[in-house]
């Protein structure tokens, strides 16, 4: 997950999102300024990427009238720098984006981060890096706001000032990646999360991938959404054939609230978070089975599919209703609430000629509820269609 470089000197990067033109001022910039040394550095790794996304999702939530319909175009230029010479090494990370509303905007450009981050890869086989961001830009916004939660409702006036992380990978034994990392939502919760994952090859065609992912959250501070301690963990098994695959996964959230992150983030790696659905309610476990197949076998290389089914059992009758954080979770005919969310998945990434990378991916997904569910979420469709075709300037 996260992959080390073997023998690489401690690095320090700093991110920003400036606008278009001062990308390529800040390039000049650092190549005039610099020593001949340390400019041959910071340049001789540089690139300079564009992505082109066009996304249409429909969701059709079936007891309301109207869908969710939303289309956009984005385009994203990242700037990625070398790394000067000497005993630590400083590089550029800046990112221009660009977003044309089509029929509504929504995930079509990425959300980014204001604050700074330090990584380490100078030990053989680990990563290490940790940082403090105070603001964000959610995907369908231009400006900052200050960082909330997916799932929690703070009161109206009320916000966190910083995230701050912490955090080490490991990847030292061939198929293995190990990970533990820490990080604090200022006034909102403490954080902790540890994975392993573990990929043995059989033979040349036979595979296992055992893993687990595990999250322990404590409030902290002022305790803006209230009182909490969850403890949230997802195991799976993957066993792979040639080009076929079939996963099992168990997921368990112990604990009154939701297992909650930051919100619109890509913080969580549960084995049950799916295209519609995290499967993540107060006291819910979930199960999910899924297949996929890498089309290569039929001579169509580029073209993957996989098809999932997942299904949750979850206590709502066990929430605070006088949380000051999750209190809409509360449902006294919650006891035995369910639902389950079926899948599918096609993509195709052009391999060669002037289209290569462009990537379509088709994706539908399905989640009906019962015995309660209803106070959280209503029965969904969801179709999504979206284009990356990335362009490599240099």
């Amino acid at each position: 997950m996260f992959p080390a470089d073997p023998g690489a000197l401690p690095h320090v990067r700093f991110p920003f999102s400036p606008p278009a033109l001062f990308v390529a001022i800040a390039a000049t910039m650092a190549c005039n300024t610099h020593a001949a040394d340390a400019a041959q550095g910071f340049t001789e790794d540089a690139s300079l990427t564009i992505n082109a996304r066009n996304y249409y999702m429909n969701r059709n939530r079936l007891q309301q009238a109207d869908d969710n319909i939303e289309w956009g175009q984005g385009f994203l230029g990242i700037f990625e720098s070398g790394f000067t010479e000497g005993s630590v090494g400083f590089g550029i990370d800046a990112h221009a984006m660009l977003g044309l509303k089509l029929d509504g905007e929504t995930r079509m450009l990425p959300q980014t981060f204001r604050g700074v981050s330090l990584t380490n890869h100078s030990f053989d086989g680990w990563l290490i890096e940790g940082g403090q961001a105070s603001f964000t830009k959610p995907y369908n916004q231009s400006g900052h706001v200050r960082i909330g939660t997916s799932y929690g409702s703070l009161a109206e006036g009320e916000e966190s000032q910083h995230l701050n992380w912490a955090g080490v990978a490991w990847s030292g034994v061939p198929g293995l990646t190990s990970s533990l990392y820490a990080a604090e939502l200022k006034d909102i919760w403490n954080q902790y999360y540890y994975d392993l994952d573990y990929t043995y090859a059989l033979n040349e065609v036979v595979s296992l991938n055992p893993g687990l992912h595990f999250y322990h959250t404590q409030d902290t501070g002022d305790a803006l959404l209230g009182h909490i301690d969850n403890n949230t963990f997802s195991l799976h098994f993957t066993v792979g054939v040639g080009n076929h695959s079939i996963t099992t996964a168990y997921q368990r959230v112990n604990g009154n609230t939701p297992f909650d992150y930051i919100s619109q983030g890509d913080s969580v790696f549960l084995d049950n978070s799916q295209q519609y659905s995290d499967f993540n309610g107060p006291n819910e476990r979930s199960w999910k089975l899924k297949y996929a197949y890498d089309f290569v076998g039929l001579g169509l290389p580029g073209l993957t599919s996989a098809l999932s089914w997942s299904r949750g059992k979850l206590d709502l009758t066990k929430v605070d209703p006088d949380s000051p954080g999750y209190s809409a979770w509360y449902s006294a005919e919650g006891k035995n609430a369910r639902h389950w969310e079926r899948d599918i998945e096609l993509k195709y990434v052009v391999q060669d000629g002037q289209a290569r990378d462009l990537a379509v991916r088709l994706q539908w997904a399905t989640n009906r509820g019962g015995n309660g569910y209803g106070v959280l979420d209503q029965d969904t469709d969801e179709y999504r269609v979206i284009f990356d075709y990335p362009l490599n300037v240099f």
